[in-house]
């Protein structure tokens, strides 16, 4: 009996693994024989990936913060490349996490395994000289934003847009009552807080993100608040800043469901990220703020790595501050509450913005994991015929 072909798939944390799972769903939809192993979530293990070690692993961000788990990634790393070389797989699929994959990347594809790297890096916004290392690493790079390939392009880097799996599985939500009602909200208008999904963002962004919130019940009576939290570590820290600033929030505290909270809500205030993504898919007027550990933002200052007019997505996109963006200082309590009024204030300027927002979803929803699928087969010599 002919041996399965194999591929191998790493992801770092869990948007990394809906990913995954997406992509095996739809190679297999393609190819059955297909066999994966790799550095796994509970969702591409529930695909059918083989774990040599989880995902979670990899869930590690910022400069600073990477240098305390350098001893155990590079063990880990050790350890993929010795299994993965031994059983030789047609390709290597690298599923964001670039610090950890593209390494890895470049010793499979100098032992002649194919490698693609799904979500190409941010080299469009900082660190542009790792466009070098990735025509070093990489057979091909699946992008979720249109004008990555171009970019890529220019160093000599084949790569594919597939569109972004977000907007094939999020429908635009007009009627934010039924979502109110699951979640017991009865307060209006409604304020989104989303100050992050890992504790050192809630650490640093969440008791700015209450006290917003403070000032907007002083200015609106009857207005209420949902925060979905990530976990239960990011819960306890939130509620300590809650409790801190003391009584007087209409707030409900929502395990996960972020999805949900966005669509109950007039306008969403979140920490810059996959959510500010989501926010506009779903179609809800936004603002963005994001404050790095301090010395994770001071070398990237002193180094000058960062080369982009925005950071949040939907100004990505658009080419324009569709999005109110608050950085580092400029994300005080009585900043975000200033942006926040001044959307709420406004329903002419929301609609537009739900307008644009809706063009913005029409160019990412492209079917992505059946786009990224067919591109893999491809590189790894698997297509079907």
């Amino acid at each position: 009996m002919p041996t399965p072909p194999t591929i191998a798939i790493v992801a770092g944390e869990a948007s990394g693994d809906q990913l995954g799972a997406g992509l095996i769903t739809a190679i297999r939809a393609r190819r059955p024989d297909v066999r994966f192993v790799g550095v796994a979530g509970p969702a591409m293990r529930a695909a059918g990936c083989e774990a040599i070690a989880d995902a979670g692993e990899l869930a590690v961000m910022g400069l600073a913060e990477v240098l305390r788990h350098l001893p155990r990634i590079a063990r880990l790393k050790r350890r993929l490349e010795r299994r993965l070389l031994a059983e030789r797989p047609v390709a290597y699929v690298g599923i964001d996490a670039p610090d950890f994959n593209l390494r890895v990347e470049r010793a499979m594809r100098a032992a002649g395994i194919r490698t693609v790297h799904y979500v190409c890096p941010s080299i469009w916004a900082w660190r542009r000289g790792r466009v070098r290392t990735i025509a070093a690493s990489c057979d091909h790079v699946l992008c979720l934003l249109p004008f990555e390939p171009d970019f890529l392009a220019e160093a000599g880097v084949p790569a594919t847009f597939v569109g972004h799996p977000f907007a094939d599985q999020v429908a635009p939500v007009t009627d934010p009552g039924p979502a109110r009602r699951a979640l017991g909200i009865t307060g209006a208008p409604v304020v989104a807080l989303l100050p992050g999904s890992r504790l050192g963002e809630v650490t640093r962004l969440g008791a700015d993100f209450v006290g917003a919130a403070r000032r907007l019940a002083e200015r609106y009576p009857g207005i209420a608040f949902a925060a979905p939290l990530a976990s239960a570590d990011v819960r306890r820290v939130f509620e300590s800043q809650v409790a801190a600033a003391g009584a007087g929030l209409d707030l409900r505290l929502v395990d996960g469901r972020p999805r949900e909270v966005i669509a109950a809500s007039d306008v969403v205030l979140a920490a810059s990220g996959t959510v500010t993504l989501e926010a506009m898919l779903v179609g809800r007027p936004l603002v963005a703020a994001y404050r790095f550990a301090p010395l994770s933002y001071h070398v990237a200052r002193l180094l000058k790595l960062v080369k982009v007019r925005w950071f949040s997505l939907p100004n990505l996109l658009a080419d324009a501050p569709l999005v109110p963006e608050l950085l580092q200082a400029e994300a005080t309590a009585a900043r975000l509450a200033q942006e926040v009024a001044a959307l709420l204030d406004a329903p002419g300027r929301r609609a537009d913005i739900v307008a644009r927002f809706a063009a913005l979803h029409a160019v990412l929803r492209r079917d992505a994991s059946a786009m990224a699928a067919e591109a893999t087969l491809r590189v790894a010599g698997l297509a079907p015929a």
